[in-house]
């Protein structure tokens, strides 16, 4: 079993290098994908005039201009990611009421006591020490602070993630599995151990909301394999695989995803938690 600091090294080198590379190269479509969700979670939040924000795991800064635009010139929102190569595009928003650092939202050291909300779109869910984040997340804010993100649901519940895999794995090398408590896409898939993380950090007054809406992979299937290799669990299972596998496990994926693609593209449903809590 790995160590808490290996999985968070782990995170910080893939986020660093292939991780945050594919989300750029997938951008447009990451957007289109979750887009409406993430318009969930802001009006959720209502950020205020004047507040001061966090957005953890902001990415390439588009939650973050929202965020920033709503508390206007006399609020600050500060994004947070851990990965340089997003930061590095956030950053040409150029937002005068906004910083974008990198670093780690676990253990970075905010500051105590200052902030109106957390807000975060995907962005929590790969924590190596979720407890601990959240604690060091609840102490940045003030006593009447709030903490709003959304995070996907259980695998099952999400076959826009799973379905490609599935048909692709049996072609492709062996992958390793994530333990039950390891950081990873749908590590806050479990209501149980969300409300026991955000319980022992110290939140109250918790607030699970599920969210189910059918998320859009591509304009077509043959958009979707090309893509398939760049971003998420296929980009790595592809990049150790010999070219007749990969071609194998690309018919596959065509073949599973052909019920689902219509005049739009391809959409499969999805599932995901709108998360509320108080810090006090």
């Amino acid at each position: 079993m790995k160590t808490k600091s290996e999985l968070a090294a782990e995170q910080a080198a893939y986020w660093n290098g292939p991780g945050g590379d594919g989300w750029l190269a997938a951008y447009e479509r990451i957007q289109r994908s979750l887009s409406d969700i993430g318009d969930i979670g802001l009006a959720a939040a209502a950020p205020q005039h004047g507040e001061h924000v966090i957005d953890i795991g902001c990415g390439t800064g588009g939650t973050t201009a929202a965020l920033a635009h709503a508390v206007g010139i006399a609020g600050h929102v500060l994004g947070v990611d851990i990965s340089e190569t997003l930061i590095e595009s956030a950053r040409a928003h150029r937002l005068e009421n906004a910083t974008f650092v990198v670093g780690d939202a676990a253990t970075h050291p905010f500051q105590a006591g200052h902030y109106d909300l957390v807000f975060s779109r995907f962005g929590v869910m790969f924590f190596a020490d979720p407890v601990a984040a959240f604690r060091n997340i609840r102490r940045a804010l003030k006593l009447s602070g709030r903490l709003v993100f959304i995070a996907w649901r259980t695998p099952q519940e999400n076959p826009w993630g799973t379905t490609p895999t599935r048909a692709a794995l049996p072609f492709l090398p062996p992958q390793p599995r994530p333990g039950p408590e390891d950081p990873g896409q749908f590590a806050f898939g479990d209501r149980a151990r969300v409300e026991r993380i955000l319980s022992e950090a110290g939140f109250h007054k918790l607030r699970l909301e599920p969210i189910d809406r059918l998320i859009w992979l591509g304009p077509s299937i043959a958009e979707v394999l090309a893509g398939a290799g760049r971003f998420g669990p296929l980009a790595r299972a592809f990049a150790g695989a010999e070219p007749a596998a990969i071609e194998k496990a690309k018919q596959a994926i065509a073949e599973a995803l052909a019920p689902h693609e219509g005049p739009d593209g391809v959409r499969l449903p999805g599932a995901c938690w709108l998360v509320e809590a108080n810090a006090n």
